[in-house]
């Protein structure tokens, strides 16, 4: 028997609120981490756990990167993305699950410095310049309204 394809899961949490300049969303400027440094990613963000749902690790993503509490209901599914880095490494193939978040307990704040330069809310409709680039599609995509419940990326 050969071994069977691989993907690598990872869960995103978008904040948002209205603010003072309409709709916001949270992203932190990514350092130190050997990926995409120097470009602004969703808030919280990071690889599911063996024997961790997704929604899960959703909920303790959010809590040891932004120091906030979310119940896995307060989880509102955006989209799934199947993206590959195009080089048929395991490590840069992935699926990836994208929610959104408005109801949290606790202010938002930098918890690991070391990986992330700075945490802040931008209008969905004014991004930093750069986003990582995937997150980026997703980014764009929900400020459109035109966001699929699939998307793929890296591929031809």
């Amino acid at each position: 028997m050969t071994d069977r394809f691989r993907v690598v899961p990872a869960a995103y949490v978008l904040l948002r609120r209205h603010g003072t300049a309409g709709d916001e969303v949270l992203l932190q400027l990514r350092q130190n981490t050997g990926y995409m440094d120097g470009h602004w990613a969703m808030g919280a963000a990071g690889h599911v756990e063996a024997e961790e749902s997704v929604l899960d690790s959703a909920c303790r993503e959010a809590r040891e990167e932004l120091g906030v509490l979310i119940e896995p209901a307060d989880l509102t599914p955006l989209t799934s993305m199947h993206r590959t880095g195009g080089n048929q490494k395991p490590v840069d193939e992935r699926v990836d699950f994208f929610f959104e978040c408005r109801r949290w307990k606790g202010e938002p704040q930098l918890i690991e410095p070391a990986k992330a330069a700075d945490l802040r809310w931008f209008p969905l409709d004014a991004l930093p310049d750069p986003v990582v680039p995937h997150e980026h599609v997703v980014l764009r995509r929900l400020g459109e309204d035109r966001l699929a419940p699939i998307l793929t990326f890296g591929f031809r």
